[in-house]
């Protein structure tokens, strides 16, 4: 039955539960269900981001288009370009309209509440659409090559839609009372639905009890553990057609149902050695911070190859990349992982018309696409909140350029380790130190400016003290074009060894700030203390 564009909590579920349960039983009418409709609301998700996303395209389209061709406009802060000729114009007219009419399709099924939902993914479907040009044997095939290409077709595309899932139950014996597995010989029993039990049960109350042992190499202490006190655990078993193998992976919630994890403040984390790294196409870059936002030890350059290969493989590379980056956090002490908080999606939806055209256009936005943020993102969280580690997610305006600019010069001159500082490793300080809450920019060498030594400064600049100023020498009373008046300006720099900062006074004029000169003070960071700008008026002017 169709119920419609309606949200999770009116879809219904406990209708369609009971009406399965008649057929099979509670437990897999539970699962069935809660697959099925979390398949439901990952589809409804989908379809309303390609939404947002057709409209960025045709936004970013219209906006061009109003523009002549080979000319430029200024719209704000931005210059919109027109296209290079009327003919790459009309193409983009044509475009413009095929992107509108899948635009509405994708509403239309929105408000009917219809969502494309494929067992097995997309390319599954596509490869079983296009079976001949999928064949990896040699073409044209015979009958019987054709049939034995079918035949293997089949098994896999039954494979890979075919599943078999049970959710775990507090308190049930091993923690799931549909699928269990005995922790001292791995033994499997599962509980057949009523119509199947008269034929296929093996054991006492309905059950089947499977030949095969499971065996888990990894986490399997903690899975012991969570078993032996009747904590819930879902198992998933699945087949591999290539491989002829069954598997069955168990997986639960670290945190109790109804409770949410503590985090830990940026105070806290800050306090503490953090690993900042920089995301990038092949590769991520890394490097220790000290918490005064300073590198420590030597840069590491981490591999990561994804272009071209299939999901599994690159998500298997995605999380061996993360393990070692959680491996060197969690051996330099590190309390958090500093990354930035990237989002391609409208750079991949609007780059055709926004990153350059051509063959240089088209390699740029085959790099940004390859680069796995959100991926990335979501993997990194999950298994650093495993490993007790905190991740930071930072700004990442302009990281690359600063780097380049504040550190790589200095980085590669006091590195001494085999591996050679490039300019990702210097963006990678500058996330760090963002996250750090330290500025981009590089302290210069040697000591900061005391009072000792700016007093001294503004002897060699011939600056005037007020209380040196006698007679004629007192300055005159301003003019009405700059009304004295003192107000509160940027806090001035502070040392890295406390957090209170000295507020300047200055005597400015309404929007805009004093010209930087011999007469500007900086001094160390003293409690409760206010400098003042020699020269300015900010003391009784002379009656007249």
């Amino acid at each position: 039955m169709r119920i419609g564009n309606v949200p999770a909590a009116c879809a219904r579920r406990a209708e369609r539960k009971k009406a399965l349960t008649a057929q099979s039983s509670s437990r897999w009418a539970g699962a069935i269900t809660r697959t099925s409709e979390d398949q439901y609301q990952l589809g409804r998700r989908a379809l309303n981001a390609r939404i947002g996303s057709l409209c960025r395209a045709i936004g970013a389209i219209e906006a061009r288009l109003a523009v002549p061709p080979g000319t430029w406009v200024r719209q704000g802060r931005r210059a919109v370009r027109g296209y290079a000729d009327h003919a790459e114009r009309r193409a983009k007219q044509q475009r413009l309209q095929i992107l509108k009419g899948d635009l509405r399709q994708a509403v239309r099924e929105r408000d009917s509440g219809r969502v494309r939902v494929t067992r097995g993914g997309r390319r599954l479907l596509n490869s079983r659409h296009h079976l001949y040009d999928t064949m990896t044997g040699p073409k044209p095939l015979t009958e019987a090559d054709w049939q034995a290409e079918l035949d293997s077709w089949s098994e896999e595309w039954s494979a890979r839609r075919m599943f078999l899932t049970a959710d775990g139950e507090a308190g049930a014996p091993f923690g799931n009372y549909t699928i269990s597995i005995t922790p001292t010989d791995g033994t499997i029993t599962v509980v057949l639905p009523e119509p199947l039990r008269r034929q296929h049960a093996n054991a006492p109350r309905g059950r089947y009890v499977l030949d095969a042992a499971a065996v888990f190499k990894h986490r399997g202490e903690q899975w012991a553990d969570r078993v032996g006190v009747g904590a819930p655990v879902r198992y998933d078993i699945t087949y591999e057609p290539v491989r002829r193998r069954w598997y069955l992976d168990a997986s639960w919630s670290s945190v109790k149902k109804g409770r949410r994890v503590p985090v830990p403040t940026l105070d806290v984390l800050r306090a503490h050695p953090v690993l900042a790294v920089d995301v990038n196409a092949d590769h991520l870059a890394a490097w220790i911070l000290d918490p005064c936002g300073n590198p420590v030890g030597a840069p590491r350059t981490l591999p990561l190859e994804l272009a071209g290969l299939p999901a599994t493989t690159r998500d298997a590379r995605l999380r061996e990349a993360i393990s070692q980056l959680i491996h060197l956090a969690q051996v330099h002490d590190c309390a958090a992982l500093v990354v930035e908080n990237l989002n391609f999606a409208d750079v991949r939806t609007t780059g055709r018309e926004k990153l350059g055209r051509g063959r240089r256009g088209k390699v740029f936005r085959r790099t940004v696409a390859g680069i796995p943020t959100a991926k990335f993102r979501d993997r990194l969280a999950g298994m650093a909140h495993h490993a007790g580690l905190a991740v930071i997610a930072v700004d990442p305006a302009y990281s690359s350029k600063w780097g380049a600019q504040h550190w790589l010069g200095a980085l590669k001159e006091t590195s001494t380790g085999s591996t050679t500082v490039t300019g990702h490793h210097a963006a990678a300080v500058v996330v760090g130190r963002r996250g750090l809450g330290c500025t981009a920019r590089r302290r210069k060498d040697g000591p900061r400016q005391t009072p000792t030594i700016s007093a001294s400064r503004r002897v060699e600049a011939g600056a005037v003290r007020p209380e040196d100023c006698a007679g004629p020498a007192v300055p005159e009373t301003p003019s009405h074009r700059t009304p004295g008046r003192t107000e509160r300006t940027a806090p001035a720099r502070t040392t890295r060894s406390t957090t209170l900062m000295v507020r300047q006074t200055r005597a400015r004029p309404p929007g805009k700030h004093p010209p930087h000169g011999p007469t500007t003070v900086r001094g160390p960071s003293v409690p409760d203390q206010q400098l003042t700008l020699f020269g300015m008026t900010d003391r009784p002017t002379p009656a007249d």
